[in-house]
């Protein structure tokens, strides 16, 4: 595992550290598995996206799809 450091509310903050040990682990199992997930939802969006722009630079519109879509 690594480190890493968050930015939180100071209210967010203060019931973390005022957590026992066992709070504090599930916490940050959770965070590690939310995080995981976010950041996958992320890199698909960004290939999306990279995609989306490739095609349409190839002259394939939203239009153009759509059309082929209707047929």
């Amino acid at each position: 595992m690594e480190t890493i450091e968050l930015q939180v509310d100071a209210e967010v903050a203060r019931t973390f550290l005022g957590a026992n040990p066992a709070q504090q682990q599930k916490v940050q199992a959770l965070m590690n598995l939310w995080m995981k997930r976010a950041m996958s939802v992320t890199q698909l969006q960004t290939t999306m996206d990279n995609l989306s722009d490739a095609a349409e630079a190839n002259g394939l519109t939203p239009e153009i799809v759509q059309s082929i879509l209707n047929e």
